[in-house]
């Protein structure tokens, strides 16, 4: 059988199947430890953020360590746990970059790492509402410079609330709530 024919073919798949582009396809199967890996991950969380964590941070992490997929230090089982938190709103991305470094010293479980060190997202919209009330109070300036057209000010407010949250708060959330009470 022609190997090149059949790369084309797997590669054919990747993009109808999985929706990635020619770069990200061309990658993910150049070994098949990689596509191996990355089957393992895409069995039980989403593809194209998985796709993106094992073209990205992961990939950087074995290049820093200079390590072949076989030797990573973080198991397809626990990075798919890491992209589903992410994926259900539990964590942002931002924190599970955090967790993913953590990761990395013996393989640890995302949840683990999360529920030790505090890091659960803040996605109860009541709280968030406490935050973000807490903000427009203490700057009524800026909220008056909003509302006159000055809408680069809304990037402000949410990382307002990101800084006293510690990051913690969901961004989507932050940014629903704030475009609601700002708009009165």
């Amino acid at each position: 059988m022609d190997y090149k024919l059949t790369s084309v073919k797997i590669l054919r798949e990747l993009y109808k199947k999985f929706k990635l582009n020619s770069y990200e396809a061309t990658i993910l199967v150049s070994d098949i430890e990689t596509s191996n890996y990355f089957e393992e991950v895409i069995a039980n969380s989403d593809t194209k953020l998985s796709t993106n964590w094992i073209t990205g941070e992961l990939f950087a992490l074995l290049n820093e360590k200079n390590l072949e997929i076989s030797k990573s230090p973080i198991s397809a089982n626990n990075l798919s746990k890491l992209i589903n938190l992410i994926k259900e709103g539990t964590i942002s991305g931002k924190i599970a970059k955090n967790v993913f470094e953590l990761m990395v010293d013996g393989d640890k479980d995302p949840e683990l790492i999360i529920e030790e060190k505090g890091l659960k997202q803040e996605s109860d919209p009541k709280e968030l509402e406490k935050l973000i009330d807490k903000i427009i109070n203490e700057n009524q300036d800026k909220v008056k410079e909003y509302k006159s057209g000055k809408d680069k000010l809304f990037s402000f407010f949410v990382g307002q609330v990101m800084k006293v949250s510690e990051g913690k708060a969901n961004p989507k959330l932050v940014n629903d709530i704030f475009k609601d009470k700002l708009s009165k």
